[in-house]
């Protein structure tokens, strides 16, 4: 595994914090809840192993823009049994690359 990135972690964090989550957890795993929802939050280092789990999990990947599409190529071939989203992180900006599929909402 590769060193923690600190400032992802905290980015990371943060987003959570900001879309109503209550973030639990130290280092670069960490468990958000909001409502009824549970999320596993991974940030993406250097070779990690993808986490396993049982249905009915959701996981966010939050990663660089360098390390979004090999992250994601990986989760698709891998077909893991709980939903996955991955955030972008790049300077101070984030975007949702990929968000689980389900239905669409309008604001």
């Amino acid at each position: 595994m590769g060193p923690v990135n600190m400032r992802i972690v905290e980015q990371a964090r943060s987003i959570f914090a900001e879309l109503g989550y209550t973030v639990e957890g130290n280092g670069p795993a960490f468990r958000a809840e909001r409502a009824w929802k549970v999320v596993h939050v991974n940030t993406v280092l250097e070779n990690e192993a993808l986490p396993t789990s049982t249905n009915g999990n959701f996981h966010c990947f939050v990663a660089q823009p360098e390390d979004a599409d090999g992250l994601e190529e990986r989760l698709k071939s891998a077909d893991p049994s709980y939903e996955w989203a991955i955030i972008v992180v790049d300077g101070d900006d984030y975007q949702v690359e990929r968000a689980p599929p389900g239905p669409r909402v309008s604001a």
